[in-house]
């Protein structure tokens, strides 16, 4: 049974709203009595609890969580979370006050699928979060079924373990479920970063359980119906879907496009690179890992520019020409022995109907710089920007000394992870526009032309 407790108000004279106008004022009655006798044995209950709390640091315990300065609390007895491996109901508690993470003015943002330390991106995300680099977002909640269950055994598992205590000590809380979770405190943000096969359920899961705002990692579905199906999902319960294409705000992909508009006949080329090594094992660990496809993965980025800025889409393409001297397409074994085909590098040109010219270039081994170059009308280069530029390059050497086993490529698109975290957290919290964040309507159309593209490439590259 669970004992609901009222907290009264000192300075208020108790009223017992059980007795009758008669007894109030005579000599108390044995009901009277026991009321009493049972708001101060409530009270004293209270009061033992505080001392309890009072003695636990940066603990998961059980009880019901006040709120200083904030409109609700979390309701007692509903959310069963993980920590150190045992089943509790979750509270946190800092120092001798019983805090929410979520202040005003921030949204409570929960991770869906954090992923493997020093790999996955949602843990990329979850760390700029702890460290505070987005004012507007609070980490609250990470959502981890398969390290906190399966997975916990196996590669990686013993380092999400030892993570996942690090960022409980900073008030993280975990669960292996959103069905675990609270009433929302706060406006609450969903940032999805999962594997795109689960992404429909999770968003319908992130939906049920009180978000009223999701940050949706790329592609955001498997195929073109699953996440058309998911944007209507979403818009007939009124909750609003933000993707996480970040090149959209790159400081390399304005600087570029801002010299192109001043050159007519100018043709744009996006250039993306990761740093896989170039060997069987790492690309078929690669592309087992990613087996949506290189252009619903790593080139999704750039097909989101072309959508946004430059008017592709299925309807509006010309053709579509592969560099056959740049591109590469292997067949290779994953971790699982399963084979898996995918462009290990790929370059493109697309024409539209409307007379626009512009191509793509991406390579998973081929370092760590992402940037884009303007060819004149007679195909010659005038102009190259680079991300990082030299004045983030100081900033990603700072990042790789901190996480030296990590990503390279989190470190080169830092500060746009940032900013796009940052527009979705505030729009949840304010409705101010998130500038240059794409909706899941640009996330359909790019992912029907990475659709449309996949074949055509690789009959090209036969």
């Amino acid at each position: 049974r669970t004992h609901k407790i009222r907290v009264l108000n000192s300075k208020a004279p108790f009223k017992s709203k059980n007795l009758s106008k008669k007894s109030r004022g005579s000599h108390p009655s044995s009901f009277e009595r026991s009321q009493r006798t049972s708001v101060f044995f409530k009270l004293s209950l209270l009061s033992n609890m505080v001392h309890f709390f009072k003695q636990i640091n940066n603990s998961i315990m059980l009880g019901a969580l006040t709120s200083l300065g904030r409109s609700a609390a979390f309701s007692t007895g509903r959310s069963a979370f993980v920590a150190n491996g045992a089943r509790v109901n979750a509270v946190r508690s800092i120092g001798s006050t019983m805090v929410m993470n979520a202040e005003e003015g921030q949204a409570e943002v929960v991770l869906v699928g954090c992923g493997a330390p020093n790999r996955g991106m949602g843990w990329y995300h979850a760390v700029q979060m702890i460290d505070k680099k987005c004012p507007s977002a609070s980490l609250d909640y990470v959502i981890e079924p398969w390290f906190m269950g399966a997975g916990g055994e196996g590669p990686g598992g013993a380092d999400f373990k030892v993570w996942q205590g690090e960022a409980e000590g900073a008030g993280v809380k975990f669960a292996t479920s959103l069905a675990d979770l609270p009433e929302p405190s706060a406006p609450r943000l969903a940032l999805i970063s999962g594997r795109t096969a689960d992404n429909p359920r999770l968003l319908t899961e992130s939906i049920a359980n009180g978000c009223s705002c999701i940050y949706l990692e790329k592609p955001g579905a498997p195929t073109v119906a699953e996440l058309e199906a998911m944007a209507t999902e979403a818009e007939a319960a009124g909750v609003e879907v933000l993707m996480g294409y970040n090149k959209n705000v790159c400081k390399y992909v304005r600087k570029t496009r801002e010299f192109a508009e001043t050159v007519p006949g100018s043709k744009v080329t996006f250039v993306s690179n990761n740093a896989y090594e170039n060997t069987a094992e790492s690309l078929g660990e690669c592309f087992e890992r990613n087996a949506e496809g290189m252009l619903k993965n790593m080139a999704i980025h750039e097909l989101a520019l072309l959508a946004s800025f430059y008017d592709v889409n299925v309807d509006n393409i010309e053709s579509v020409t592969a560099d056959k001297e740049f591109s590469s397409m292997q067949t290779l074994p994953g971790p699982s022995g399963n084979d898996f085909t995918d462009f290990d590098k790929i370059k493109f040109t697309i024409k539209t109907k409307t007379g626009t010219e512009v191509s793509v270039q991406a390579d998973r081994c081929g370092g760590t710089d992402s940037y884009a170059y303007v060819t004149d009308a007679e195909g010659n280069e005038i102009f190259r920007y680079y991300m990082p530029d030299e004045e983030d390059k100081a900033h990603v050497k700072e990042l790789e000394a901190k996480y030296p086993t990590a990503m390279p490529y989190f470190f080169t698109q830092d500060p746009d992870y940032i900013t796009v975290k940052e527009r979705v957290a505030k729009h949840t919290v304010d409705g101010a526009p998130a500038d240059g964040v794409a909706t899941i309507g640009i996330a359909v159309d790019t992912l029907k032309v990475a659709e449309y593209l996949t074949p055509l490439l690789q009959e090209q590259l036969k």
